[in-house]
């Protein structure tokens, strides 16, 4: 017999991310004590509001499993001496609960963990209990396992919780499973919403705890409630003909803020939407938690969404929430005029004033380096003389804004004010948008910088922060990752693979961009040469690059791929030299890999021999007329052949050509491998043979590394 088991923890009202948390952590930690305890179950559901974290496991076997199973223990040599148990063997066994003569002796082999050699082994068998009676020290034990930020404690006692707890209920089908927590006893009562249902009532089983708090006003499941509360802000936005703020992250913080959504709309005077959209949505967002109403990203109806727990007298909430939202957009107004007086060029010198770092320098040297580099990047991807002054006036206001009145009381606006003073100086539209957009993608769900001039901005940026922190030492360590090189190096990554397809683009070098980076720090001390720099550059991007393509392809075509060299325009380069021609042999290969191109094999076998061969040989391609066999000769034709597939894999059609060819190379090299003594001693010209080889094994790896591919 299975029975669902229900756990409630009631608390004073938790903090959204404290609520967050613990949904996430709770059915792993509970199924892993399952685990453990060897009890079989079902589907396990995670639910919690501010008041309220709740754990559902359905289908919970009656007993745990039987256990019966063979254990290692010490070797012979330590389990015997002289025929005789010692005292480790006697501790084995009293772990086990048998006699010592209960004991054998096996040989094993080594596998995984297991070494070779004589071991002690013993049977452990134990007949499974009741699993009532594992659960309220399994339950006790969960309570004290959530993680939280901060967690707090009460009363006299020593218990520690993300709030205080007020009531616990454990129910295990219809019966209440005992445990206990901070003084508290479990059982069967819940309370329902704090101001619509606030008597408690008893629940009856476990799989009636939802339809039971929708009875008494609670949606206890997060996907309904977010479902509920965005059905209702929707419709007061479509009231108007507009749309809604959907910051995932304010629909985040809402959700986990109320237990029966309601909503009330409230609003301001239409004099304060001469600001800029985005500094209303930040004061909504960030302070109010508020969803604006809006036409598009740059148009704000003079009214907002607010999403509260209970609407009894929504008179009095909207005339507060007005109140509040009016003084602080009048104090953002303020800043807005104050800041208009000064053009954004005049602000350049206070940047004087901010350290980027101590070792390199001010945010004003970083705007100069910036500047440099934004050059260097337009001229290698042949912007136009157009796109060239944009992208270098773009750099040169980059950081302007940071000394602004407003960035200084909304630091998340930096951007978003440059754009705006931009513009009411009277800069280009491309120029305006580089200067919020060169800081995208802000993270994970953002989209990294679509314009040519913000890209080139943004790479700049990036690679300037890169280039001086690693060489002056600052490499990410575990989760200390002060500078967010990691998220910097990503950032250039992306801006590259996402953006839509450019050729001029994908064909930068981003190592030799990042050396570029280096030179802009002439006169500082740093602590490696321009060389170590891009070589600890190449390894740190190398990194975060196979994790963009593990999301796209599996691991070892991920590892093929970055295994292998890019060879672009007759220069040898590293996969990460250029991210969007390694995705796309990435993806191009994967295809194959998929459909278990048969050839693959051979390709594996071809590249292992070619390149124990390259070892011990130059690559040269030596021509035809020099050798006399035909062997010879089909190797030589074979090895141009793959040279010029591979001169400039440049392009997604251009690659799917020189995989579709080396199926038909791998086969026949593979043949000659079987037929012909390549490394003949006695041939005088095995090394011309073996020379042409290596080179043939150097034009493969631009490819990839075949024999990175799984089998």
């Amino acid at each position: 017999m299975s029975q669902s088991l229900l756990f409630e923890i009631g608390a004073e009202e938790l903090p959204s991310s404290f609520v967050d948390g613990a949904l996430e952590a709770m059915p792993k930690l509970l199924g892993d004590a399952l685990a453990a305890a060897r009890v079989e179950h079902g589907a396990i559901r995670a639910f919690g509001t501010p008041r309220r974290l709740a754990v559902h496991v359905a289908s919970l076997a009656d007993r745990q499993k039987d256990l019966d199973e063979e254990v290692v223990g010490p070797p012979e040599g330590a389990a015997y001496k002289e025929g005789q148990p010692t005292r480790a063997a006697q501790a084995f066994a009293e772990k086990l609960g048998v006699g010592v003569e209960a004991l054998v002796v096996k040989d094993f082999e080594a596998s995984g963990r297991q070494k070779a050699g004589r071991f002690v082994v013993g049977r452990r068998a134990e007949k499974g209990q009741a699993t009532v009676a594992l659960l309220g020290s399994m339950l006790e034990k969960l309570v004290t396992s959530i993680p939280f930020r901060k967690s707090m404690r009460w009363g006299a006692g020593e218990a520690t919780f993300g709030r205080p707890v007020q009531w616990l209920v454990a129910l295990y089908g219809d019966a209440v499973v005992p445990m206990t927590f901070a003084g508290l006893a479990s059982g069967r009562t819940t309370r329902g919403h704090r101001f619509l249902a606030p008597k408690p009532f008893d629940l009856s089983h476990a799989d009636a705890y939802l339809e039971a708090l929708r009875g008494a006003k609670v949606l206890a499941d997060r996907q309904e409630r977010a479902a509920t509360m965005l059905r209702l802000v929707e419709e007061a936005a479509k009231a108007r003909g507009a749309d809604y703020d959907r910051e995932p992250a304010l629909v985040d913080e809402n959700v986990t803020l109320v237990e029966w959504p309601h909503i009330v709309v409230g609003g301001y005077e239409e004099r304060f939407l001469q600001l800029p959209a985005s500094v209303i949505r930040s004061v909504a967002r960030g302070h109010q938690k508020y969803f604006c109403i809006q036409t598009s990203e740059d148009h704000l109806h003079p009214a907002y969404v607010a999403v509260v727990n209970t609407a009894e007298h929504p008179a009095n909430v909207i005339r507060g929430n007005d109140r509040v939202m009016r003084a602080r957009l009048s104090d953002a107004n303020f800043f807005f005029e104050e800041d208009r007086k000064v053009r954004l060029d005049d602000r350049l010198t206070k940047l004087e004033g901010i350290v980027f770092h101590v070792r390199l320098g001010t945010v004003r040297a970083k705007v100069a380096r910036i500047e440099r580099l934004v050059g260097l990047i337009a001229e290698a991807a042949s912007f136009t003389a157009e796109e060239r002054e944009a992208s270098l006036r773009a750099a040169h206001l980059c950081k302007a804004d940071l000394v602004s009145l407003m960035v200084g009381e909304f630091p998340e606006l930096q951007g978003h004010m440059g754009r705006a003073y931009a513009k009411t100086q009277g800069e280009g539209e491309a120029v305006a948008d580089a200067l919020r957009d060169h800081y995208r993608p802000l993270g994970a769900s953002d989209t990294p910088a679509e314009s040519a001039v913000a890209a080139a901005v943004a790479l700049a940026d990036r690679l300037d922060t890169l280039a001086g922190c690693l060489a002056v030492g600052l490499i990410p360590s575990g989760a200390a990752d002060p500078f967010a090189l990691r998220r910097a190096c990503l950032s250039v990554q992306r801006t590259l693979l996402e953006r839509p397809f450019e050729a001029r683009f994908a064909a930068l070098d981003v190592d030799a961009l990042l050396g570029h980076a280096f030179d802009g720090f002439e006169g500082v001390k740093l602590d490696l040469d321009r060389a170590a720099t891009v070589a600890r550059w190449s390894e740190f991007s190398t990194e975060r690059l196979r994790g963009i393509l593990t999301s796209r392809a599996s691991g070892s075509v991920a590892d093929a791929v970055l295994a292998g060299v890019a060879y672009v325009r007759g220069a040898r380069g590293t996969a990460a030299s250029y991210p969007v021609y390694t995705a796309l042999k990435a993806e191009v290969l994967e295809g194959l890999v998929q459909t278990k191109a048969p050839w693959l094999a051979s390709a594996r076998t071809v590249a292992k021999r070619l390149s124990g061969i390259a070892k011990d040989a130059t690559p040269t391609l030596h021509g035809a007329s020099e050798f006399t066999k035909e062997s010879d000769q089909a190797i030589v034709a074979l090895v141009e052949r793959i040279d010029a597939l591979t001169q400039e894999l440049v392009t997604k059609a251009a690659i799917e050509s020189a995989y579709a060819s080396a199926a038909e190379l791998a086969t026949t090299v593979d043949r000659i491998f079987t037929d012909t003594l390549v490394n003949d001693p006695a041939d005088a010209l095995t090394p011309k043979r073996l020379a042409v080889l290596s080179y043939g094994a150097a034009a493969l790896q631009r490819l990839g590394d075949f024999t990175r591919l799984q089998g």
